[in-house]
């Protein structure tokens, strides 16, 4: 992930509702959620939350798959470990080795 790349993430992650959505789609897990059970998990408005949810969508953070006319969401893992990547490539007092084995043994695929 480049700076640019994690930039967006962070961006997308600094407000209230994104970052509540972002952690429920990490809690779900591998079934992920349909847009409007998110919506109601969080009592955020259907077009507010589409708006949301697609902020988060385009920094790499989710993915989605269209079942008919509803859209389910996952956490994007690859994304997540990228960004945990970013933040950790220059660690260990200058050894990023040291942590490549964290960031490799983060069984992100729940």
């Amino acid at each position: 992930m480049d700076k640019n790349r994690a930039l967006s993430a962070f961006a997308a992650l600094s407000q209230s509702t994104r970052l509540d959505a972002f952690r429920l789609l990490i809690a779900a897990g591998g079934k992920g959620m349909l847009a409007g059970e998110i919506g109601d998990a969080l009592d955020v408005r259907q077009n507010t939350m589409s708006a949301n949810l697609s902020v988060l969508t385009q920094a790499g953070l989710l993915r989605n798959q269209r079942e008919g006319r509803a859209v389910r969401y996952f956490a994007d893992l690859n994304g997540v470990r990228g960004l945990l990547g970013y933040l950790m490539e220059d660690c260990c007092g200058g050894h990023p080795e040291l942590c490549r084995n964290f960031i490799e043994k983060i069984d992100l695929a729940c």
